[in-house]
């Protein structure tokens, strides 16, 4: 899908929910003007939630196994403004040069553990994990601003409820 109607966006990105979607996730993504998931979804119903918040890019991760996940790619493009944004669940998995290829940033998941670096002017952006708790890692979403041709990450942890 292609954004480029405005000069400024907002992307929320959000990754292994394994079922869960909390409250907290969902007030964090309000507001924003495109959701990515970057997989381990775990039920059908969280992506009808997201998709109600702000139009969705998302891709399937390796726990998303189940028939409905079939028509979900392992990766998936998002071009915003003149930005394109690869999306994948495992980085280890990535199979191109993305600053060969026109990618300002690489989204990934699956390790849990949120992640920003810049590497050969790219960025990569993994949001941690905003399902069930993993270990002592915190539970968090993402947000890329971009605005004139450059992108902002910050990632926020959630304050869960006890």
């Amino acid at each position: 899908m292609v954004l480029n109607s405005k000069t400024t966006w907002t992307i929320a990105v959000i990754s292994d929910t394994h079922g869960l979607l909390r409250p907290e996730a969902i007030a964090a993504l309000q507001g924003a003007d495109y959701i990515i998931h970057a997989g381990d979804i775990g039920d059908a119903a969280i992506l009808a939630k997201l998709a109600a918040i702000a139009p969705l890019t998302t891709v399937r991760g390796n726990v998303d196994r189940e028939p409905w996940t079939r028509k979900i790619p392992a990766s998936n493009v998002l071009e915003v403004g003149n930005i394109s944004i690869y999306v994948l669940h495992n980085l280890n998995e990535l199979d191109l040069n993305p600053k060969a290829a026109g990618f300002a940033a690489v989204i990934s998941g699956h390790t849990h553990q949120p992640k920003q670096e810049w590497r050969d002017e790219v960025l990569y952006f993994n949001p941690g994990s905003a399902g069930p708790r993993r270990f002592k890692l915190p539970v968090a979403v993402g947000r890329l601003r971009i605005q004139e041709g450059k992108i902002v990450s910050e990632v926020i942890e959630l304050k869960i409820r006890s």
